[in-house]
């Protein structure tokens, strides 16, 4: 008699045709990643859901800030590798402290975080850490890195099923795979978009050791904010560690930079 094989082999097996399928690498850091998610559905959402966002937010009328927006904008756009995107830059009007670019080159800034940015430079890093995650296809790997972790439960779960502990597993796997794996995803990503972030910025002629005194402003503002969030549970790094590590990445980043023509 043939045995049969193990269900949990044979999701290894599958597990491991995926990894390989979706292994691509992040520029300006190296680090592999693995995607699934095509390029094409990832910049179909990005232009869906900034349609969406600019129906349902008001934008700014304060022509200056905009203009600024769009020149900063497309001075980080004119070296990013992304050339079949359809760039827009948006600033909306709302008092939160955040910004965002989708898939297909959709930037969102809003006003609330202008205050911290103060300056073009400012504006520059904000638009530079947003950009990288673009360009290294953040919400794909997301996407992806989200497939893998359903894929992982359900094999899991099959593999679970007869066992006595099958229940536990069921109500278990979904609070430690977030804390486990997705948060900690997050976190390195954003990592990795700060620095191809700073990348960009000197590239566009921006010196990037202007960068820390925003992230410093930043950290002061999450502050006064009273945040109580543990670091476990952040999709960002901790601040501190966030500068700490911009400054030691910043010498690769000033190797970039080339001061603009006035």
């Amino acid at each position: 008699m043939t045995p049969k094989r193990p269900q949990s082999s044979t999701g290894f097996l599958l597990s491991l045709a995926l990894l390989a399928a979706g292994c691509v690498t992040e520029p300006v850091t190296g680090r592999k990643q693995f995607m699934v998610t095509g390029a094409s559905q990832e910049v179909s959402l990005g232009l869906s859901a900034f349609e969406s966002l600019k129906k349902e937010t008001p934008i700014s009328k304060d022509a200056s800030q905009k203009a600024l927006l769009e020149k900063v904008g497309r001075r980080i756009a004119a070296v990013a590798d992304m050339p079949n995107a359809q760039w827009e830059f948006v600033l909306f009007d709302s008092p939160q402290a955040n910004a965002f670019c989708l898939p297909g080159g959709k930037v969102g800034v809003y006003t609330g975080i202008l205050s911290i940015t103060r300056d073009e430079s400012g504006l520059a890093t904000v638009i530079g850490h947003e950009v990288a995650h673009a360009v290294a296809r953040h919400g794909g790997e997301r996407m992806s890195v989200a497939k893998g972790i359903e894929l992982a439960g359900i094999l899991g779960g099959t593999a679970m099923s007869q066992s006595e502990y099958g229940p536990y597993f069921q109500q278990l796997y979904a609070p430690v795979s977030q804390v486990g794996v997705a948060l900690p995803h997050s976190r390195m990503q954003e990592s990795a978009a700060d620095e191809i972030g700073l990348i960009l910025m000197a590239r566009a002629g921006y010196d990037p050791k202007q960068a820390v005194g925003f992230w410093q402003r930043f950290a002061a503002h999450n502050q006064a904010a009273g945040s109580q969030t543990p670091w476990f549970l952040r999709t960002h790094p901790v601040d501190q560690q966030r500068i700490a590590k911009i400054q030691q990445i910043l010498p690769k980043a000033q190797a970039e930079f080339r001061p603009a023509n006035p």
